[in-house]
């Protein structure tokens, strides 16, 4: 056990988190996801978690920097036919993360067949046993600033970056 360090944070789950770079991402999969698959195809770890994918995204997201250098750290999947659509997984997703890591992060979306071949990009698939459809989504990872803080882009960057 770790003070300060989410339980369901795993070992091997904390080792990849240690290991990723800026702009290194993660996928967070729903039961019905077929991440067995997707992670063998990549040949990138398949972590399995007894949580939903709110759940862990906030175990997560309590020792993870969202990426302030794109326009959108968090990915969802799109609802098939309705891809401006947030179902309750997006929704609760989106006030998890707003509530641990702040109002000013954004979601974007990703169509759903091309989530797929998205997630075999990403370092780790952690697998949940959430049941909601379209519950999937990935994270990329920032920069942690002098004095511990997220890094997010100053005014001229975000202007050069196209984001504000």
């Amino acid at each position: 056990m770790l003070i300060g360090i989410d339980p369901h944070l795993s070992g091997d789950l904390l080792a990849i988190l240690r290991d990723m770079g800026h702009g290194d991402r993660i996928c967070l999969a729903d039961r019905n996801f077929p991440g067995p698959a997707m992670a063998a195809e990549a040949g990138i770890p398949l972590l399995r978690t007894d949580l939903d994918t709110v759940g862990i995204g906030r175990a997560l997201l309590s020792v993870f920097p969202l990426d302030g250098f794109v326009r959108h750290p968090v990915m969802r999947m799109e609802i098939s036919g309705a891809p401006d659509e947030m179902n309750a997984a997006h929704q609760g997703f989106l006030d998890m993360m707003h509530e641990v890591s702040g109002p000013d992060w954004t979601m974007g979306s990703i169509e759903r067949f091309a989530f797929y071949p998205e997630s075999t990009r990403c370092r780790a698939i952690i697998w949940t046993l959430d049941d909601r459809p379209y519950a999937n989504f990935i994270l990329t990872k920032g920069v942690i600033a002098t004095g511990g803080k997220v890094g997010v882009p100053g005014p001229a960057e975000k202007k050069a970056l196209g984001l504000g």
